[in-house]
């Protein structure tokens, strides 16, 4: 199965698009950039040089994924989210010299499997966030995200947990380690500084 694009989109040729995957107008996949299968671009989205996203990745409208990004299976960035590359960011050399490529050492953000940024949210690279996690529209991350962690604010801060259904995690009655998906019935159990599936 083939993949698509709207008419106005960009895709450069050494940019690998998986199957079923569409990428929507005004969107611009640089150079080396690889896309899993099904996934949906947004309008005016930019995937930057030789970032990966997984398979069944959501990237929504005018978000901007700068190298060197990493995106497990099924994350969705939401509306203008921007995953940041540059720690110490600055047009100029200390001599006022215009910098180029070569004068800096880009960092990226690492996103795993199911995890999820809110609208307007921007990730603060480097920084990695956990399987399932999500961020909440408006927030910036500064630092790493927990597994199932929920984080919100400005620096981001973990205000509860999420189950992979997305929905705030409740406390186990007669267990006060343990956490259950109102949704599912799931539950989970803490791992490091993480939760993970009680199995």
């Amino acid at each position: 199965m083939e993949y698509s694009v709207r008419t106005g989109a960009q895709v450069d040729p050494t940019a690998r698009v998986g199957a079923g995957t569409t990428v929507w107008e005004l969107a611009q996949i640089r150079e080396g950039a690889r896309l899993g299968d099904g996934c949906v671009i947004g309008r005016g989205a930019y995937i930057g040089a030789g970032v990966r996203l997984g398979a069944h990745c959501k990237i929504q409208n005018h978000a901007l994924v700068y190298e060197p990004a990493e995106l497990a299976d099924g994350v969705f960035i939401g509306p203008a989210v921007v995953l940041t590359n540059d720690r110490h960011p600055r047009a100029i050399d200390p001599d006022g010299r215009l910098k180029g490529g070569g004068d800096w050492e880009p960092v990226g953000v690492r996103i795993a499997e199911g995890a999820s940024v809110g609208a307007r949210a921007v990730c603060v690279a480097p920084l990695r966030i956990g399987r399932w996690a999500m961020v909440a529209a408006g927030a910036v991350v500064t630092r790493d995200v927990p597994d199932f962690a929920l984080v919100a604010g400005v620096p981001a801060r973990r205000v509860g947990w999420v189950g992979r259904a997305g929905v705030p995690l409740e406390p186990c009655p007669g267990a006060p380690e343990a956490w259950e998906c109102p949704r599912t019935g799931t539950r989970y159990r803490p791992a490091g500084d993480g939760l993970t599936e009680a199995g």
